[in-house]
Parts: structure tokens; sequence; C-alpha cells
């Protein structure tokens, strides 16, 4: 089962290199302007000097893989430049495949180029960080420093390259501003939708729970969505009553359900709020109280 599962998560890796150079092909190439990171020079690079950016995609990647094979982890470094090479590839053979009757040119809007491009980029990130792998360019730069250095800001050094890109990007296409805002927005677009994905899976909902039966509703919680709760022993401050405090988290999908076991309960109410995060050792359950398929292998580090 896990080959297979390792199987599959080298050919979406592929099939995501394939789906970005097809984005490049009908959303950046046509719009004439610089995607964020190491992406950026080269797609300058194509558009001084017509040579196709793969070559020169690959080559500057190639080195930082090695580096990341040897630093910090083989089976990063292997996905990672199986996107790479299938993405350096797809944009050679590209070149013999006439995409005109589908590119969209920024003649009718300016704004809609890039911000296609970034969310289809931001989506692929986020799945091939999901696959334990890596686009490339400044992602190999910060898996590399973030080995030396765990405590440095890495979000400084993205960002300092994002505006150089955007700034020659000015002087590249010749010295419009309009090709520097459209840098930016595909450079936001991406950032925001690969946080969001992010944070879907990592977010869960507290409740805070005030009772006057607190065996009951542990036995439903347990029984029910197959979660623990900690009970803190707590006083009403107007009638000096004795009560109970349940903290549960659960998923997402599992709130309705604790929202339907609160309500079924006489004398308990709840207080619900967002968590961004959760670490440790919990759970990730589907509304059918299942364990979360995971259908993509992440790597352990060491393996491929």
């Amino acid at each position: 089962m896990n080959r297979w599962k390792k199987v599959l998560t080298y050919l979406v890796v592929i099939a995501m290199a394939c789906i970005n150079a097809v984005n490049y092909k009908l959303f950046v190439f046509p719009n004439q302007f610089a995607p964020s990171g190491l992406n950026g020079l080269c797609t300058m690079f194509q558009y001084v000097t017509k040579l196709n950016m793969g070559y020169l995609n690959l080559l500057l990647n190639l080195p930082l893989a090695i580096a990341v094979f040897f630093k910090v982890s083989r089976s990063l470094a292997l996905r990672s430049m199986t996107y790479v090479l299938s993405f350096s590839v797809m944009l050679v053979l590209f070149d013999y495949v006439d995409f005109s009757a589908f590119a969209y040119s920024t003649a009718s809007s300016t704004i809609l180029g890039p911000l296609v491009a970034g969310i289809i980029y931001g989506t692929i990130s986020s799945v091939l960080l999901k696959a334990g792998a890596y686009a490339g360019g400044t992602d190999f730069v910060a898996s590399l420093i973030h080995k030396s250095r765990p405590d440095f800001n890495f979000f400084y050094t993205v960002f300092a390259m994002n505006v150089v890109v955007a700034c020659i990007s000015y002087f590249v296409y010749d010295f419009k501003l309009e090709p520097v805002l459209m840098c930016i927005l595909y450079s936001f677009t991406t950032s925001t939708i690969i946080d969001r994905s992010n944070k879907s899976g990592r977010s869960a909902v507290r409740f805070e729970i005030i009772t006057d039966h607190p065996d009951e509703l542990s036995r439903a919680i347990i029984e029910q969505l197959h979660h623990s709760a900690t009970m803190i022993p707590g006083k009403g401050i107007y009638k000096g009553k004795e009560t109970n405090i349940l903290i549960c988290i659960v998923n997402k999908p599992q709130a309705a359900s604790m929202a339907a076991i609160i309500q079924s309960i006489p004398g308990t109410f709840a207080v619900c709020s967002q968590v961004s995060e959760v670490m440790g050792n919990f759970k990730r359950l589907d509304n059918r109280n299942q364990r979360e398929l995971q259908l993509l292998d992440k790597g352990d580090g060491t393996g491929i």
C-alpha cells in the first residue's frame, strides 16, 4: 500500500508540474509579467533572450536540489526535482504546441491574467506541500536556511527577493509600471491561497461547555465523536451553584454534531471559537467520524 501511495504521490507531483506549465503558457507569458521568485527571473530571461525558460529553470534549481538532498532531506529533494524536471521539460515541449487559441491576454483586463495564474499556482503549491515536495527556487533556499538557522524568519528574504523581481521587471518590460503591479498581484494571490489551504488543514473548533450533566455529556462526546474532553470544576457567580466546564476541540466537520449533542442535554450551553492550528496527537476525523484519508505520502525525510 505504501509503495502505491508513493507512486501516486509522484504522479500527482508530475501532474502539478504539467498544469503549471500550461498555466504559464495561458496566463503568464501572454501577459508579459514576471511571477515571484526564481521563476520570475527565468521568465524575464526568456522575454529578453527568447530562449525557453525551462532550460534556465532546470539549470538554477539543480545545484539547489543537490544541496537539499545532502543537507536536508532525500525525499524532499527527489520529489521537488521531479516537479522541476517535469515543469522544465513541459515548457520546452509546449514550444511546439500552439496555445494562441486559448491564451488569455490583458487586452480586456489587466488583472485577470496574474490573478488566475496566482490562484492556479497557489493551489499547485498547496498540493505539493501535501505531497512532501517543493516547486524549487526560493523553497529550496528556505529549507537550506532553516536547516542551519531554525530561528531565522525566511519571510523577509522571500519578500526582498520578490521586491527585487518586481523592480527588475519594470526595466525588462519596457519601463512600464503595469508588470510590477501584476507581479505584486500574482505574489499576493499565491501566498493567500497557500496560507488559506494550510490553515484549513490544521484548523478546528474549540468548545467550552458549561453543563449540569458532565457524565452524560462526556459519554456522548466519546461515543458519537470519538473525542475526549477536559473537565474543570466551576461555580456560577449569580447563584453560587457548583457546575462543570468541559473543554473539547473537534474537527470542523464535527462541529454540527457537537452542537446537536449540546442541545440534547438540558442545563448545558457552550461557547465555541475557531482554532487556527492544533499540534500534538489530534485525530483528523471526517463528518462520518472516520479518520481522514491521506491519499498522498509526505515522505519520511530519508526515503524517496
